[in-house]
């Protein structure tokens, strides 16, 4: 491959600390509040899940945050990640415009997910913890976390949202290949999901629903903590590799991006390539259009209410302010499972409110369109996660071409699509629909805010 199109680094350039963007913004991201007292939650709140060495991070205010050394040390399995430039996409758009890709999908897991669950297990590790609950959309987060527990010799059991259950048998499979228990949800092995199923026996489920189940059978059991794939601000933290790797191999490209793209459901690999770049521009650096793409079906940022709620259905989380639609939102079953959640990272939303970047929401159609396009173009089969990223990316481009201008386009390409193949082929023999969420369930999901002073 011609040194032109793929930039690579050495390992030793792996990053040593992760990058906090809450040092350079101009507000304070708004407290996290206890769901009964309404009040700041203080870190005894949040031990019943996290160790303390991750509360510590979910609260710091610190612009670098060292990476420990066996972290950093099993991150040279796969990373840096490559930075490749899209000559043949560019030249497929006819496009004036340079594009980038950051590629995440060389991780064993195929995603950026194992950037955080490296760093989680290690610390509940340290922290003495054998076994950890979790959640999981699509399968890349519980496929993640299933080989951190086998480096670290932690038992993990993944709720997996049925719908993607049904949909992503080879994703289970993994999972259980690196010594997982995964089961659909909801379950009948919580309350919480017992409940769901006494309303609707063939509930497809939702990443919220998934959640409670997980924090349910965390705080049961001594031996058990909770971890979270996206949303939170220590799992944000953690992705940041992927923005400072791209800010080094954007300098050999002798380049820097004009506009930086990423999907978001949860929001973790668009903060892990967005927020190093938005720091650099909140410290004088240059500016930049940065762009998160959502889906159309569950279009949080586009549609969501800038409020507190619970980050699950059951409501046994603290409130935090985000872009929400609702805790009670049921996603339609669209095939980017890892996109249906009914909330946004607080960061993000909190980013978003500040005008440090534009949200975009697209159908799932026309991501899979321009996921053949890049497949066929540059080799890679995208997840239908970042497909989305993908499609932003394509609209850019051509917006270049219209405009006659040579604009450098980076996205992250979050994850492969491996394990997604059956979507293809569903999207290959016309069975993809562009559903529409229905308006009054979300607006009764809106009007069942937890109310706060």
């Amino acid at each position: 491959m011609p040194a032109t199109v793929k930039y690579l680094l050495d390992e030793e350039q792996i990053p040593k600390s992760w990058y906090n963007i809450q040092a350079d913004l101009p507000e304070p991201l708004p407290p996290t509040l206890h769901p009964g007292t309404k009040e700041p939650i203080t870190p005894g709140d949040l031990e019943p899940l996290f160790p303390m060495s991750l509360i510590e991070q979910e609260v710091s205010t610190e612009r670098h945050i060292d990476i420990p050394e066996p972290v950093r040390n099993i991150y040279r399995q796969w990373r840096p990640s490559p930075l490749f430039r899209a000559h043949a996409l560019e030249r497929a758009l006819d496009t004036p415009a340079r594009i980038y890709y950051k590629y995440e999908g060389v991780s064993p897991a195929g995603s950026h997910k194992t950037n955080t669950s490296i760093a989680q297990a290690f610390y509940n590790k340290e922290a003495g913890i054998g076994r950890i609950a979790t959640e999981t959309g699509a399968g890349q987060w519980g496929s993640a976390l299933a080989h951190a527990g086998t480096l670290f010799d932690i038992d993990v059991k993944v709720y997996m949202v049925r719908v993607s259950y049904d949909q992503k048998p080879y994703r289970r499979a993994l999972m259980e290949v690196y010594g997982a228990e995964c089961i659909p949800s909801p379950s009948d092995q919580t309350e919480s999901g017992r409940a769901i199923l006494a309303k609707d026996p063939n509930s497809s489920g939702s990443l919220g629903i998934a959640i409670s189940e997980a924090v349910e059978d965390a705080v049961s059991r001594d031996d058990t903590k909770y971890a979270l794939g996206s949303v939170l601000n220590h799992v944000l933290l953690h992705q940041t590799v992927i923005g400072q790797e791209a800010e080094l191999q954007m300098a050999m490209a002798d380049d820097y991006p004009d506009i930086v793209i990423g999907c978001t459901g949860g929001g973790s690999n668009f903060a892990g390539l967005a927020f190093p770049f938005i720091g650099n521009q909140l410290r004088g650096g240059q500016a930049i259009k940065v762009i998160a793409v959502e889906p159309k079906a569950c279009p949080t940022l586009t549609r969501g209410k800038y409020a507190y709620d619970f980050g699950d259905t059951a409501h046994l989380t603290p409130l935090v302010k985000m872009h929400t639609l609702g805790s009670t939102f049921m996603p339609l079953a669209f095939h980017a499972g890892g996109l249906r959640y009914h909330g946004m990272a607080p960061l993000i939303s909190h980013v978003q409110e500040l005008g440090l970047l534009e949200p975009v929401a697209y159908d799932q159609i026309e991501c899979f369109e321009a996921a053949v396009l890049f497949s066929r173009s540059e080799g890679i089969v995208p997840a239908p996660e970042s497909s989305h990223a993908v499609k932003a990316g394509i609209d850019q481009a051509l917006k270049c071409k219209e405009e006659g201008a040579e604009r450098s386009i980076l996205i992250c390409l979050s994850g492969h699509g491996h394990f997604d193949m059956q979507a293809y082929t569903d999207f290959f023999a016309g069975k993809l629909v562009d559903g529409q969420y229905d308006t009054s369930e979300l607006a009764m999901a809106l009007s069942g805010l937890p109310s706060v002073p």
